[in-house]
C-alpha cells in the first residue's frame, strides 16, 4: 500500500504503508484515508497544502476497506482523518471505537441533520443511487433504459448489469437497505429481490465507482452506482444515459471523521475545520454531488433532489444491522465475485 500527496508544496513525500515521512519536519504533515476518487482526493487535498503549507499523505480505500483497515490498526493508527466514504460505515466506524468525537469551529455550515449529535462525523455531501447504461451498447444489444429496479429483472438484461460488492463497498450495502425500505421494510421480500437481481449481475466489485467506468467504457452495458459518479462520467464524454429509479432509491451521506488515537491529531483537525470551510465546499460543489454545506454554490445537474422518489432512510439503522445484514446477504446469494 502506498501512501500518496499532492505536489502543490514542498518535497514530494511518499512513504511505504507502516513507513516514515520523509523530509517533513514535524507539525507540517498528516496521513489521511480517503474513499474520495482518486482525482477528488488530489484537487481537494493540494487545494488544503496551497493554503495552509500542510502536506497530506493519503491512501484511497473503499468505505468497508477503511473501516477495516481503521480497525485492524486500532493498537498502531497509521493515519488521522477519514475524508469520504458513505454516512453508515462512519456511523459503523464509531459504534467500534475507531472515531474520536471532535466540535468543529465551523460544523454550523452543515444542517444539523447531517451531523453526528455525539461529534463523531459530518456529512459532506449527499449522493442519491442512480442506474446508467452505456447507449453505444444498448444499440447494439437493443436495450431500453432501465427506469425502476424491477425492470432489471427484465430477461434482456440477464447478466448485463454490474453492481459493487456489499461487503466492502458502502454504495452496494446502501443499495442492499435502498431495496428493504422499498419493499417496506420486509426484508424477506428485498432478499428475493435481490436474488432474482443476481441473474442480472454479470460482476460484483470491490469499489462503488468501479461499475460506472466499466459501464463508461463499454464493458458492461448498464452499471449501478451512485449519481455524482455517473455524471462525471457523462460529462469527460462517456455515452451514458442516467436514470434516477422511479420506485424509490437512497442515497449516501458521504461523511468526515478524525481517527482516535491518530499521530497527528492537530493537523488533522486544522484538515478537518478547512474541509467544512468556503474554500472546500466550491470545491465539493464542483463534483456534480449535491453539496451540505451552506457555503457551497448550487450547480445544477438536472438532478435535484426534489425530483426523486427517496426511500426513508436511516443512517443510524443501516449501521446497527450491518453486519446482520451482509451476513444474510453472504449465506443467501453466494456473496463471491463473479
Amino acid at each position: 500500500m502506498t501512501w500518496k500527496r499532492g505536489l502543490a508544496l514542498g518535497t514530494l513525500l511518499v512513504a511505504l504503508w507502516g513507513g516514515s515521512f520523509v523530509g517533513a519536519e514535524a507539525g507540517e504533515s498528516l496521513k489521511a484515508y480517503t474513499t474520495l476518487e482518486e482525482a477528488y482526493a488530489k484537487e481537494l487535498l493540494d487545494a488544503f497544502e496551497k493554503e495552509t503549507g500542510i502536506a497530506v499523505e493519503w491512501v484511497r480505500l473503499a468505505s468497508g476497506e477503511t473501516v477495516a483497515r481503521i480497525e485492524a490498526e486500532q493498537a498502531n493508527p497509521q493515519a488521522s482523518i477519514w475524508v469520504g466514504g458513505v454516512g453508515t460505515l462512519h456511523i459503523d466506524a464509531k459504534n467500534k471505537g475507531l472515531t474520536a468525537p471532535y466540535t468543529s469551529r465551523v460544523a454550523e455550515n452543515i444542517p444539523a441533520k447531517y451531523r453526528d449529535p455525539d461529534r463523531f462525523w459530518i456529512g459532506l455531501y449527499v449522493g442519491p443511487i442512480a442506474f446508467a447504461m452505456n447507449t453505444d451498447r444498448a444499440k447494439e444489444l437493443g436495450l431500453t433504459m432501465p427506469k425502476t429496479w424491477a425492470d432489471l429483472l427484465k430477461p434482456e438484461f440477464a447478466k448485463k448489469v454490474r453492481m459493487a460488492h456489499p461487503s466492502t463497498s458502502g454504495t452496494a450495502y446502501n443499495v442492499v437497505t435502498t431495496l428493504i425500505r422499498i419493499f417496506g421494510g420486509d426484508e424477506d421480500k428485498a432478499f428475493d429481490f435481490m436474488k432474482k437481481l443476481d441473474g442480472a449481475i454479470d460482476q460484483y466489485t470491490k469499489s462503488g465507482s468501479a461499475p460506472g467506468k466499466n459501464c463508461a467504457i463499454g464493458e458492461i452495458p448498464v452499471a449501478i452506482g451512485y449519481l455524482h459518479d455517473l455524471i462525471k462520467l457523462k460529462v469527460t464524454g462517456a455515452p451514458l444515459e442516467i436514470v434516477v429509479p422511479e420506485d424509490g432509491t437512497g442515497f449516501e451521506t458521504a461523511s468526515l471523521s478524525l481517527i482516535k488515537g491518530g499521530p497527528d491529531a492537530v493537523n488533522a483537525k486544522k484538515l478537518y475545520d478547512w474541509i467544512l470551510g468556503e474554500s472546500a465546499a466550491k470545491i465539493i460543489a464542483s463534483w456534480y454531488v449535491i453539496p451540505l454545506s451552506q457555503k457551497a454554490p448550487a450547480l445544477d445537474t438536472g438532478f435535484g433532489l426534489e425530483k426523486m422518489n427517496l426511500v426513508d432512510q436511516d443512517d443510524v439503522w443501516d449501521a446497527a444491522n450491518k453486519a446482520r445484514l451482509l451476513e444474510r446477504w453472504q449465506n443467501e446469494l453466494g456473496a463471491v465475485a463473479k
